[in-house]
């Protein structure tokens, strides 16, 4: 199937734009025919103009700036067929052309051959005419449900100009013998029409085609009934064709996906790839990779592509250098793209250089000094970063030096400026020029190299050390070897003493860290137990009962979430066990610590002071340590607080796993605390419960992690999101609240084939209008980014970009347990008014504003401020003056 040429799709611009024309002045002059305009009615008419005109030229000097931009030329093409500007529209028309292809379909073939049959008068219009059908044919004429539209209009026109029969009986046969969407129609019509009937060979093509047709047909239904993009049901439907194996059908599929799906590049990559391997047809091939970068201009496997077909069928050398140039111009998202690209470029230049002429080698090496001069001037200037940190362009060109040129002085002049640029510390870079050496130089520099790498290796000393050795062994004197050995034993002693400094200082503010800890609890024991000392020595006071102690002590405590390790973008706690000073231990009750000697813990719901039956006491001979295996247990954590029996649900939930030994919720003065432990009788069990890691529980994501004891084991990891720039995965910000995974896919798909969505939540299970779509690969992240940029979602204006999260503060990794007052200077810690917080304030309670009625702005929003008789009865409390007898009630009011 040939493709439409450029001077093609220019044609079929204009006519259609002619045509638009043509119909808004026919529309004016029936206009003109109604009641005159008045004089206001010319004036705002002329001011429009002048608007018009000024957004014309505001447009222009927007493409001069970005021709890529999409929105602006179909802005621009609006307004000049507004004004009725026909040649500036045609030239319009002719730019957008030659950067974003005309796609080609059925209805606009036959809209073509429309058009020239208007000329069909003229000398040669006939054949003209016909050669347009057959082109159209050959296009879409394969296409099973539309096709047969463009067979019928061949017809037609024929049967309209008086054609001899016999060409009309040649078109028959040639749609019978093709599979087509209600070719049975078009049987009888053939039966009816012709005098003789339809001989055998006919009918037996005939039936052969419809055969292929019912094959074909489930295909054809689920593509119907499918929703754009259709990538799945594509794919599907290609696979099929190319299993069948006719060439002609598997492009014709190929096209059919690509006209609904022109952005993919994926698409493309695959049908290229095809005409590449298969079809082998110079024309074909180089105008379908054309058509791929131009469609998708920001994906730099597809320029490569082009290239390498270019070269394959022969293109000429200047042909080449322009498609690479307008490569360069296309405007790549990532630095690697650009460093990938002069690769290609660059080994296309080796290929054709015969290294015995030297116009074709100055031509190689300029090339070579260009592309290095690019990626310091234009890519580390826009991206902040080179691309190439190994320096593998200046590597090739090297190797091309020594291996092609026998120019060892040039590669060790590259060589000394690959190790400039930071690649000194790396084993790997002084091996990969001492092979260099090896293979092209002599033992002296090879020698060299060798000592420079044993003094300047960071990452891997021992193996350059054991290289040198090895070297000498085979190529060195005995005073060689001397030498090597001192230089080795010197540097690696010196590598020893400076690792045991390094391992002595961390050591150092570990113990640091352990004392700061040790100091801190321990002055908030004394200062606990001074406070009830002066409770207790009180004149005029009643002690109140021993529990109430302990519940104001440990209850308050509970407040704060136990130090677990955090997963990075979520909200809530999951962890292993932790050591005693972190309040990590894995037994049950408040803190994971156990309670006091004599207190029993209350269960949810019950009220202070108030008297609970003893069987809904919790025991605290369960939580015997004795009892508890930690490497037969799970920690669980981010449940509901408002879970009904916890203990119940989750001993329910685990039991597919393995027989449950036990469930250990952990409560607070409040309730619930959203994890616990469940303890199983074998191993085995926990393996199959780390398997329902992040299932729902509830409308919320439930944690699963082993149950370790950190002190024990510092080493132990668990599951973190990565930090680290994430090609693959865009990051969505502006999200409204109620948004849901369903409608975020729907929005995404179009741009490729999503992986994941995953919807950021704080603890509460709330949305924070921040979610992360993971794509198949890069490019489709990319196209995402570039569509969905800026786009409105039920009035939200979404903030699309390619995920690369923030690093985290020592603070938030996992196993740091500093408190929260201890990251900041005492003074930098405030409470109510502006006091510190261990400094007692004189305001009543009943004064006090509620933190839980104050609503925070998520997202950007602002709080409304709600109304109800606690906020009116604040209001009046402000403005009513108070008495001292008013302040002495509130001082003793319960």
């Amino acid at each position: 199937m040939a493709a439409t040429g450029d001077a093609d799709e220019t044609q079929l611009q204009e006519m259609e734009e002619e045509a638009v024309m043509e119909n808004e002045m026919d529309s004016d002059e029936e206009e003109g025919l109604g009641i005159e305009n008045s004089d206001d009615e010319i004036d705002n008419s002329s001011e429009d103009e002048k608007e018009n005109e000024a957004e014309i030229q505001r447009l222009e000097e927007q493409l001069s700036i970005n021709a890529f931009d999409y929105n602006c030329h179909v802005d621009l093409i609006k307004l000049l067929r507004q004004e009725g500007e026909l040649p500036r529209l045609r030239k319009a028309r002719q730019k957008m052309s030659e950067l974003f292809p005309l796609t080609e379909g059925p209805e606009i073939w036959l809209e073509y051959a429309q058009y020239s049959i208007g000329g069909m008068g003229l000398p040669g219009g006939m054949e003209k005419v016909r050669s347009i059908f057959e082109r159209a044919l050959t296009a879409v004429g394969l296409h099973m449900t539309k096709g047969a539209t463009v067979w019928e209009a061949y017809r037609e026109f024929e049967n309209a100009i008086l054609a001899t029969l016999e060409r009309i009986h040649t078109l028959f046969r040639r749609q019978l013998s093709i599979p087509l969407m209600d070719m049975d129609g078009t049987y009888a019509e053939y039966e009816e029409w012709s005098d003789q009937g339809v001989s055998d060979t006919v009918s037996q093509k005939y039936k052969g085609a419809l055969q292929e047709m019912e094959k074909s047909k489930p295909y054809e239904e689920t593509l119907m009934i499918a929703e754009p993009p259709k990538l799945a049901e594509y794919q599907t439907y290609i696979d099929y064709e190319q299993k069948e194996g006719d060439p002609a059908r598997i492009q014709i599929i190929f096209e059919r996906a690509l006209s609904e799906n022109c952005l993919v590049p994926d698409m493309w990559a695959k049908y290229t790839k095809y005409l590449d391997r298969q079809l082998k047809i110079k024309d074909l091939v180089l105008s379908s990779h054309n058509r791929a970068v131009r469609n998708c201009p920001w994906t730099m496997g597809l320029w490569k592509n082009y290239l390498l077909a270019l070269e394959r069928h022969g293109a000429d050398h200047h042909t080449i250098s322009d498609v690479f140039e307008r490569a360069l111009n296309a405007g790549f998202i990532q630095a690697t793209d650009y460093v990938n690209i002069w690769e290609a470029y660059l080994d296309y230049l080796r290929r054709r250089v015969d290294f015995k002429s030297s116009r074709e080698l100055e031509e190689l090496r300029a090339a070579f000094t260009r592309s290095l001069d690019y990626m310091k001037q234009d890519v580390e200037e826009r991206f902040s970063e080179s691309g190439d940190p190994s320096c593998t362009i200046m590597q090739v060109w090297a190797k091309i030096e020594a291996l092609h040129c026998k120019n060892m002085q040039k590669a060790r002049e590259l060589w000394d400026s690959i190790m400039t640029k930071g690649n000194a510390k790396f084993a790997n870079m002084w091996l990969e020029y001492y092979n260099l050496e090896r293979s092209y130089g002599d033992a002296l520099h090879c020698r060299k190299a060798l000592h420079r790498a044993v003094q300047c290796t960071s990452d891997y000393p021992e193996h350059v050390c054991e290289v040198l050795l090895t070297f000498e062994r085979v190529e060195g004197s005995l005073e060689d070897w001397d030498a090597a050995v001192q230089k080795t034993e010197t540097r690696l002693n010196r590598v020893n003493e400076q690792r045991a400094k390094v391992t002595e200082k961390e050591a150092h503010v570990t113990r640091q860290v352990e004392e700061k800890t040790e100091q801190r609890r321990r002055a908030k024991a004394d200062k606990k137990n001074q406070k009830k000392g002066q409770k207790g020595s009180r004149p005029g006071e009643k002690r109140k009962a021993e529990d109430k102690d302990y519940e104001d002590e440990w209850g308050e405590e509970s407040e704060q979430p136990p130090k677990r390790h955090r997963r990075e973008g979520d909200q809530g706690f999951r962890g292993g066990c932790g050591g005693a000073e972190e309040f990590m231990g894995t037994e049950s009750g408040l803190f994971g610590r156990r309670a006091p000697p004599g207190r029993r813990q209350e269960p949810p719901g019950t009220k202070r002071g108030q008297q609970v039956a003893p069987a809904t006491l919790w025991k605290t001979q369960e939580d015997d340590p004795e009892l508890r295996k930690d490497d037969c247990s799970v920690f669980i954590s981010n449940l509901a607080f408002t879970m009904e029996d916890p203990e119940k649900r989750l001993k329910k939930l685990f039991e597919p796993c393995g027989p449950v030994q036990s469930v250990r919720p952990v409560y607070a003065a409040k309730g619930f605390r959203g994890y616990c432990y469940v303890q199983f009788e074998g191993k085995a069990s926990v393996v199959e419960a780390l398997k329902m890691d992040r299932q729902e529980v509830e409308g919320r994501p439930m944690f699963v992690s082993p149950c370790v004891d950190k002190n024990k084991n510092p080493d132990f990891k668990v599951f973190k999101y990565n930090t680290n720039l994430e090609k693959h995965k865009i990051f969505i910000s502006g999200l409204p609240f109620s948004c849901t995974k369903e409608q975020l896919e729907e929005l995404c798909k179009v741009h490729g084939t999503i992986k994941d969505i995953r919807l950021v939540t704080n603890r509460s299970g709330k949305p924070k209008g921040l979610a992360y779509v993971e794509f198949g690969d890069e490019a489709q992240a990319s196209q995402a980014v570039l569509k969905l940029d800026g786009t409105v979602l039920q009035e939200h204006t979404l903030s699309v970009a390619i995920s690369n999260p923030p690093r985290r503060n020592t603070a938030d990794k996992p196993g740091f347990s500093r408190p929260v007052g201890a990251m900041m200077p005492r003074s930098m810690v405030y409470g109510s008014r502006g006091k510190g917080r261990t400094q007692l304030s004189l305001l009543p309670r009943s004064l006090h504003r509620q933190r839980g009625s104050e609503s925070k702005a998520e997202n950007g929003t602002a709080p409304k401020p709600t109304g109800g008789a606690s906020g009116d009865a604040g209001i009046e409390a402000q403005a009513k003056p108070l008495s001292n007898s008013d302040f002495a009630k509130m001082l003793f009011k319960k």
